[in-house]
């Protein structure tokens, strides 16, 4: 009797089919989103209304988190890979989309969120479509909540859109991520066209000399020793004599102006591209930690009787760390001007909570934890930028020299931003004391 033919064993990759196609669209999507983390902060310091800001940062840390779930869920599949690598034809998309520094930021913002955001929404419905709600059970509602995320990024985002003619840079970008196909490769292909031109071969980005704050006034700083000239008067802060009104007024200053953080912090993600993805996680959350600092004292100081149109935006900082590279600014950022905060405001902590203001008291505690946790983020990362960097000298050396540097820069870069607002016209240490009602 003859014998059946015998059949070839199967494969490892080919008995493991069904996980390792759904492991291939979430490292996909794990790459998308951490390359939007890369490149959307570049946003941050180029539009000027700060609710904006504020927005573009929840999303930004929103982002990282996506990243971070996809990560941990595709490490758990076989085939996902052990870097944080982005590749090619994704990470020049998003660099594209970064546009030039001259450009009207919110056509660019349009880019990101009218293209580059609803491709990447289409992927995540995707996913659900062909994956199994069952045996995929973990990564099925990680990706239900992503997909709620986006679409409220979208609703949210609306607003700040809404007029923007964006149309033909939208184009652009349509068929750049057409070329690919989607984000997933799950729509039919359309080649670019043989005159396709990357904007970044002809105009590689680089930081705006100066970050948007437009519609508000601006100045050099808002820290002084002229009551008749800054609404924060530094001996003011640690004086005993000054009335707890007056300093919860000039903290709330101080809390908005870290909105100074906000726009300067952005810039390291686009400097940073070979940087671990832990990193840029986070660098993300800093960044949103920062955004609601500035959103404490932008939310209260209306409340307190302080007309947010005569606050004046300082510029100094940004003005001065775009001209250092990126492991210089977060090495001042962490090092020096974070970790040397912290006297100055337990005083500052210890002198409101005379007025028994429970919302001050919880705000500013929030803010004391979370500038503890960004000083540990600089312990730990600072060293790993710098290598990026081929910085070998030890840690505290090259804070030193970086602190000794900044403020040579300083006296170039700095104090150039005149009053926008005449002193009858903008917030003063003067005028803080007679809102407190002293």
């Amino acid at each position: 009797m003859p014998t059946a033919p015998s059949r070839p064993a199967p494969s490892a990759s080919s008995r493991m089919a069904a996980v390792n196609e759904m492991t291939r669209l979430l490292r996909l999507l794990f790459e998308v989103e951490r390359d939007l983390v890369r490149t959307l902060p570049t946003l941050v310091y180029r539009v000027g209304e700060p609710e904006l800001k504020y927005l573009l940062c929840q999303h930004v840390w929103e982002s990282a988190g996506h990243a971070r779930f996809l990560r941990e869920r595709g490490r758990e599949l076989t085939t996902f890979g052990t870097t944080d690598a982005v590749r090619e034809p994704i990470r020049r998309l998003f660099t594209e989309a970064v546009g030039a520094a001259t450009a009207d930021p919110l056509v660019i913002a349009a880019g990101f969120y009218e293209v580059l955001k609803p491709a990447l929404l289409a992927a995540y419905r995707h996913y659900l479509e062909v994956t199994d709600p069952l045996a995929d059970w973990p990564s099925k509602k990680l990706v239900e909540d992503f997909v709620a995320d986006e679409e409220r990024h979208l609703r949210e985002i609306a607003p700040h859109l809404a007029g923007v003619d964006a149309r033909e840079w939208k184009l652009h970008l349509t068929q750049a991520l057409d070329d690919l196909g989607g984000w997933l490769g799950q729509e039919t292909r359309l080649p670019l066209a043989a005159g396709y031109v990357w904007q970044q071969d002809l105009t590689p980005y680089t930081h705006p000399a100066t970050c948007n704050r437009a519609p508000y006034p601006v100045c050099s700083s808002v820290f002084g020793l002229d009551p008749r000239e800054d609404p924060i008067v530094r001996p003011w802060l640690t004086d005993p004599q000054t009335d707890a009104r007056v300093i919860r007024l000039m903290v709330y200053v101080w809390l908005m102006m870290e909105m100074d953080a906000i726009d300067y912090l952005a810039t390291v993600f686009y400097d940073t591209p070979a940087a671990p993805f832990d990193l840029h996680h986070d660098l993300a959350r800093h960044l949103w930690d920062e955004s609601r600092h500035s959103q404490f004292g932008f939310r209260q100081l209306p409340k307190l009787g302080v007309d947010l149109k005569t606050v004046e935006h300082s510029l100094d900082l940004y003005h001065i760390l775009v001209q250092m590279p990126p492991h210089e600014r977060y090495a001042m950022m962490t090092m020096e001007f974070e970790a040397n905060s912290f006297p100055t405001k337990a005083t500052v902590m210890d002198r409101v909570r005379e007025l028994n203001d429970f919302e001050a008291d919880t705000l500013l505690a929030f803010d004391r934890n979370d500038e503890q946790n960004h000083v540990r983020y600089g312990h730990r990362w600072l060293p790993e930028m710098m290598a990026m960097f081929g910085e070998e000298r030890p840690t505290e050396e090259f804070v030193a020299a970086t602190r000794e540097k900044f403020n040579r820069l300083a006296g170039l870069y700095g104090g150039r931003t005149p009053h926008s607002l005449p002193r009858e016209q903008r917030l003063t240490g003067d005028k803080l004391r007679r809102i407190a009602g002293i």
